[in-house]
C-alpha cells in the first residue's frame, strides 16, 4: 500500500468533505476495490475516517479532523510543488505521486500548484552524454534506510581486499554522479562509496536512528573534512581579471581571490599535490604566472618539457 496514495486520499477527503470509493478511484486512477481498501486502512490506522451508509452516503473525516498537509496555504503549496515538480521529470514514481497530490488539493490551489510543478525540468545529463541510470544497489540501500534494516555490506576500500561488515544505513548522497552511503558501524559513523560496494544484503534486524542525526549536516561535515585533505598545498597565481571566473568555475572552493597585483588578479589555488595543481594550470600556458611554491613551478616546467619533446617536430 503506497503512503503517497493514502496521503492523497486524506487530502481529497478534506477538500470534498465526503467521498465514495468510486470518487477516490476516479481521481487517483485506481480500482474501486483498491480505493475501498485504502479507506478501510485509514480507518483501521486510527484516523477518524468512517463510512456513512445510505443512498447519499460515502466516507468522510468525522469531527472536522484535518491533516497537516491539507493545512497548506496557497504560497506553501506552490513552494512545495516547485521543489517536487523537477523530480517528476526524472522519476516516474514522483510523477505519479505528484499527479495524485495535485488532484487532492482544494480546487483554488490546483492551477497554481500544477503550474509550479511544471515550471522547472531537470536534465541530469551533461552535453553529449546519456542520462545515467540510478544503480540498482542504490535502490535497495535506499529501501533499507527507509525501513531501518541493518545491512550486511561487502566493501572493497582503496588498496584493500573486500571485507564484510554489518552497518546501520543512515542515508545516501549523490554528489557529482557518485553515490555515497553514510552508515553507523561498530567503529562509529563511516562513509562508503557505492561503486566500491561488492555486495549488500538487507537483514530482518532493525536499528534505531541516532538521536539528533541529520543527513544534510552530516554530509556537510564530511565534505569539509574531505576538502581540507584535498587542499594540502596552496599555489599563488596571477591571471587576467577576465579569466578569473573561468578558473573559479572549474576549481570551485579550491580557487580563491587573494587581491590584485597591477592589472592582474592574485589567486590562491589549492590541491593535494604540486602535480595536481600544475595539471590544472598547464592548459593556460603563458597567460598565467605561478609565484609560488617552487614545487608547482618545477612541475609546470617538467610538463612543458614533455610536451616540447613530443611535439617539437610538428610544424
Amino acid at each position: 500500500m503506497r503512503a503517497d496514495r493514502l496521503v492523497a486520499v486524506l487530502l481529497l477527503m478534506q477538500a470534498r468533505g465526503r467521498v465514495t470509493a468510486a470518487d477516490v478511484a476516479q481521481e487517483l486512477e485506481i480500482s474501486v476495490a483498491t480505493a475501498r481498501r485504502d479507506l478501510e486502512a485509514l480507518s483501521a490506522a486510527g484516523i477518524p475516517v468512517y463510512p456513512q451508509p445510505g443512498r447519499n452516503g460515502g466516507w468522510q473525516l468525522v469531527g472536522g479532523a484535518r491533516t497537516d498537509l491539507s493545512g497548506l496555504t496557497a504560497t506553501e503549496a506552490q513552494a512545495l510543488f516547485l521543489l517536487v515538480g523537477p523530480a517528476a521529470s526524472i522519476a516516474p514514481e514522483a510523477k505519479t505521486a505528484l499527479r495524485k497530490l495535485v488532484r487532492a488539493l482544494p480546487n483554488t490551489f490546483r492551477e497554481h500548484a500544477q503550474a509550479a510543478a511544471e515550471a522547472v525540468v531537470i536534465d541530469p545529463a551533461s552535453w553529449g552524454a546519456h542520462v545515467k541510470e540510478r544503480p540498482e544497489l542504490v535502490r535497495s540501500l535506499q529501501d533499507a534506510v527507509v525501513r531501518r534494516n541493518r545491512v550486511r555490506l561487502v566493501y572493497s576500500g582503496r588498496g584493500h581486499q573486500p571485507s564484510e561488515r554489518m552497518v546501520d544505513p543512515l542515508g545516501l548522497v549523490d554528489k557529482d554522479d557518485i553515490w555515497y552511503l553514510i552508515a553507523w558501524t561498530d567503529r562509529g559513523q563511516r562513509t562508503f562509496r557505492i561503486d566500491r560496494v561488492v555486495a549488500a544484503q538487507a537483514t530482518d534486524e532493525t536499528f534505531e536512528r541516532p538521536e539528533g542525526f541529520d543527513l544534510s549536516t552530516a554530509w556537510g561535515e564530511i565534505v569539509e573534512r574531505m576538502e581540507e585533505r584535498r587542499s594540502g598545498l596552496t599555489a599563488t597565481v596571477l591571471m587576467d581579471q577576465r579569466n578569473v571566473w573561468v578558473m573559479q568555475d572549474r576549481l570551485g572552493r579550491n580557487c580563491e581571490v587573494d587581491g590584485e597585483d597591477g592589472d592582474r588578479v592574485r589567486l590562491k589555488i589549492t590541491a593535494p599535490t604540486p602535480l595536481m595543481i600544475a595539471q590544472e594550470l598547464a592548459g593556460w600556458g603563458g597567460s598565467i604566472e605561478v609565484l609560488d611554491p617552487p614545487e608547482v613551478q618545477a612541475e609546470l616546467a617538467r610538463l612543458g618539457r614533455e610536451l616540447t619533446d613530443r611535439y617539437s617536430g610538428i610544424v
